[in-house]
């Protein structure tokens, strides 16, 4: 397979979220409107990751190539004044969500982090829908519930929450900062 040509290269091999997506904003700024930013990247979640940033930011997210384990996302930047990046309005801690869970409240936990993530360790009665796979099952989770959305960093779980906002879920929150820094309760395949 040949190259496409692009007008910029960013090397985020070996890093995991957050980081692909915070290179890919730095570098994209260098960027005129119009140009063609390749990211390579090994973190498989990436590919959901880099398309969910790019809807949010107004950049058009051209595909991604896969050669042997690196992923080559081919990002388009937005022409035009800069588009601001969207975020999530309605945040909370991780020890308001704590505090919620031992309330014994109704509430739904929604884990956006890749499968073998949430294995190892993740929230008790939380759901795992990885990013990627959240368009395709939106019927998976209740809309009539409070649904706080968790990932490994805020990251992943603002585009999913936005994601779940224009899709008719009224009652969202993203977890910040998320599980890298969680210190209630977990479970996992090592606990």
């Amino acid at each position: 397979m040949e190259s496409l040509k692009t007008n910029s290269v960013l090397d985020a091999k070996g890093l995991a979220c957050p980081m692909p997506i915070v290179k890919t904003k730095k570098a994209i700024n260098n960027l005129e409107g119009g140009q063609v930013l390749e990211v390579l990247a090994t973190d498989k979640g990436s590919k959901a990751d880099l398309k969910a940033w790019a809807d949010s930011t107004g950049h058009q997210y051209l595909g991604t190539l896969e050669e042997g384990d690196v992923l080559k996302h081919y990002i388009r930047k937005a022409s035009g004044e800069e588009v601001a990046e969207k975020k999530h309005p309605d945040v909370v801690s991780n020890e308001e969500l704590d505090t919620l869970i031992s309330s014994r409240k109704e509430i739904v936990v929604l884990d956006v982090r890749e499968a073998a993530e949430f294995a190892f360790n993740h929230i008790p009665e939380a759901i795992s829908i990885p990013l990627g796979e959240l368009e395709d099952r939106l019927d998976e989770v209740n809309k009539e519930k409070e649904i706080y959305v968790i990932c490994r960093t805020g990251s992943r779980s603002d585009l999913a929450s936005q994601k779940l906002a224009k899709n008719g879920f009224v009652n969202v929150k993203n977890v910040v900062p998320g599980m890298s820094n969680w210190t209630g309760n977990t479970t996992g395949i090592t606990k």
